[in-house]
């Protein structure tokens, strides 16, 4: 028999215990808003240079980036790379100040100058003191339109380049994205991501200094700043450095064709413990009025930590420690692609399982609990990456891009919630299709030929 003193301790215990736990529950989240775009001021130049202002934050600091529409879209079939050597040499000073002088200068102002090369941009940004937005501007200003690009510093990039390569083929994951995009956007630029070493040996200052004539001017370049700034002064900074810019070429577009039917390749790399897959299909590009749609699928599918093909082939079978889809993104052009690095002895095993995840999602709709984790990851992250200066000059920037309006961004939010399972199933239907899908395999071809013999043939063409 319970002693009654004991009882009611017992019951003094679980109320207080209840009401601790009760305290130590998170409380129930707020639904997710749509991201607000800060307050804006655009302006065009008479040159066809753009300029957008965008005051944010309380720190005084301020990002600056000048984007200039051209990239290794530019290069010839024997130029692959000629855009990052120019951009390398940008950095080697200007026909006024020396590279340690720009340096210096930069860091004075509180920051320093980064140059990046992409696909379809080069952009030359840095992050200032508030204060020194308009001298900024100005070196900014020297180093787009007056690079010195010395003849002496070419041998030296040049060498930097051919280790970079060497470096990069030497390892699974660049040599799979080779022929992966080789094999996806035959004889354009965009399929073509490494040089040979004789053709990087073979430039000349005169070949950079002639696709920088050809690709620079005012009307292929945007300028971004954001944080806390005198916009008057440093929209007069801006007329100062690049007002009288010549216009320059017009925007260069050439959009691919890419392979849309089942193809395949393999990297042989005797003795290989993994192979590496690289397995994926063109898809809608941002442009499209299903993009959204499409990222949602994505990361419900692969892109995510909790998606279904991370769950299945890392946590239930083992095969690899981090696989992950993406939507791979251009001007008016994109690719979904789920990459692992799997042991050699489940290469098939894997490709089962990514593909039996596909199939699951086109026979059946997710439930709505699983896409509504989805889509809650998806709005958190966009409205958290948005949170920075320089996170707002890249979503800008990928507006200009793309040719998106601003609500592309102020709604994201809730054209992520508005994504049904029936959507998902739509948009894995109608492009995930695994019969049309490019593999790549980098690996040990005796160990793996068995086990991929069912890829490797092309579904014939229909009559």
């Amino acid at each position: 028999m319970t002693h009654p003193f004991k009882a009611v301790l017992a019951a003094a215990f679980f109320l207080i215990a209840s009401a601790i736990a009760q305290k130590q529950l998170p409380p129930e989240g707020g639904a997710p808003k749509d991201f607000v775009l800060p307050q804006k001021t655009v302006a065009t130049l008479p040159n066809g240079l753009t300029l957008t202002l965008v005051p944010y934050g309380e720190i005084p600091k301020v990002s600056i980036s000048v984007v200039v529409r051209a990239g290794n879209l530019n290069e010839a079939a024997d130029q692959v790379w000629l855009a990052d050597v120019l951009g390398d040499l940008m950095k080697e000073g200007t026909t006024t100040r020396s590279a340690a002088q720009v340096a210096q200068d930069a860091a004075g102002m509180g920051g320093n100058v980064n140059v990046n090369v992409g696909m379809d941009v080069t952009t030359i940004s840095g992050d200032v003191l508030s204060e020194e937005a308009p001298q900024f501007i100005r070196l900014l200003g020297e180093i787009v339109r007056h690079p010195l690009l010395p003849g002496s510093e070419l041998a030296r990039i040049i060498n930097d380049k051919v280790r970079e390569l060497s470096v990069s083929r030497s390892q699974p994951g660049p040599l799979a994205l080779e022929e992966f995009r080789r094999l996806l956007y035959p004889n354009h630029p965009y399929g073509r991501v490494f040089p040979t070493q004789e053709m990087l040996k073979g430039y000349t200052i005169d070949e950079v200094r002639k696709f920088y004539a050809a690709n620079f001017g005012a009307q292929r370049t945007a300028i971004f700043v954001a944080g806390m700034f005198d916009k008057s002064d440093v929209a007069q900074a801006v007329q100062d450095a690049f007002g009288d810019w010549v216009q320059g070429p017009a925007i260069f577009v050439d959009v691919p064709k890419p392979t849309t039917r089942q193809s395949f390749g393999l990297v042989e790399r005797p003795g290989a413990p993994q192979s590496t897959i690289y397995f994926g299909i063109p898809v809608v590009n941002p442009s499209d009025k299903d993009y959204v749609k499409m990222v949602v699928t994505n990361s419900l599918l692969g892109g995510s930590f909790a998606s279904r093909i991370t769950s299945n082939i890392r946590e239930r079978k083992g095969y690899t420690y981090s696989p992950y889809s993406q939507l791979s993104t251009r001007y008016r052009d994109a690719y979904w692609v789920e990459v692992a690095d799997v042991g050699t002895d489940v290469t098939g095993a894997a490709l089962k399982e990514i593909v039996g995840e596909i199939r699951r999602l086109q026979s059946e709709p997710p439930p709505e609990a699983e896409l509504r984790g989805i889509q809650n990851y998806l709005a958190g992250t966009f409205v958290l990456q948005n949170s920075t200066r320089q996170g707002i000059i890249g979503q800008l920037a990928y507006l200009r891009l793309n040719e998106l309006p601003d609500s592309y961004l102020t709604e994201y939010v809730k054209h992520v919630y508005a994504v049904t399972p029936a959507d998902v199933q739509k948009m894995t239907q109608e492009y995930l299709r695994d019969k049309d899908m490019t593999l790549v395999i980098v690996g040990d071809k005796k160990k793996v030929e068995d086990q991929i013999k069912d890829y490797e043939k092309p579904v014939p063409e229909k009559q």
